[in-house]
């Protein structure tokens, strides 16, 4: 297990910043978000430079349009690319979001069979995240595949793995612990995103918020307890 740091989490530093401080507190690499700072760029450069500071375990694939990086489609491909061309071992990426319309990404979605097979080519874990509530007191999803046995019937059914947030599960509201834990059963859950929930704030430092996430690490800790 290798505890990482998103460069979402210091999004508004510049990326060499932000890779100095995950080395200098103890970090044993970091997850890399495509951004604006990818703009017009492959980022072969770029992150070649960067892992002379900390390795890169994760690409995370934009979620917004980046200049230079196409649709969402193209955008997962070149993320995919960029982790093959530099050794970086997983990419994550979000689902389609209803509430924008991505029809195209949502059919490209389910045209793939084998994710690990058809893009990621046996070099590179593909993962994709559960995503949050929102919309205050309303609650509403605007994402598919918001419902957690739809989750583990797509990434079983299409050799797909998972990345799991634990704020953005806390934002349904739901059983915490037994979301985890089916997903956690499935054997496909490769990355977590581990912060903290309370009352419609999301990505708390651990311990500010809500969730029971002691016993998520006791899980993690001992496998056995899942069964």
């Amino acid at each position: 297990m290798k505890i990482l740091l998103s460069s979402g989490s210091l999004y508004t530093l510049p990326l060499e910043k932000a890779f100095y401080m995950a080395a200098d507190t103890g970090y044993d690499g970091m997850e890399v978000i495509i951004s604006e700072s990818f703009e017009q760029d492959e980022g072969y450069r770029l992150l070649r430079n960067l892992q002379e500071i900390l390795p890169v375990y994760v690409l995370h694939a934009p979620f917004h349009v980046v200049p230079g990086w196409g649709d969402r489609i193209t955008a997962l491909r070149k993320t995919i690319e960029l982790a093959e061309r530099i050794s970086v071992p997983m990419v994550s990426f979000h689902p389609p979001k209803w509430l924008d319309l991505e029809i195209k990404f949502w059919r490209w979605m389910y045209s793939v069979t084998d994710f690990q097979e058809e893009l990621g080519g046996g070099e590179v874990v593909i993962a994709m995240e559960n995503m949050p509530y929102g919309g205050g007191p309303l609650r509403f999803n605007p994402y598919i595949l918001r419902r957690t046995r739809d989750l583990v019937r797509f990434i079983e059914s299409r050799n797909l793995y998972f990345t799991f947030d634990c704020t953005h599960m806390g934002t349904a509201q739901a059983d915490f612990e037994g979301n985890f834990l089916r997903l956690y059963r499935t054997k496909r859950v490769k990355n977590i995103h581990f912060s903290d929930y309370r009352n419609h704030r999301e990505h708390l430092l651990p311990g500010q918020g809500i969730l029971p996430l002691g016993s998520l690490l006791n899980y993690l800790k001992d496998p056995a307890m899942t069964r």
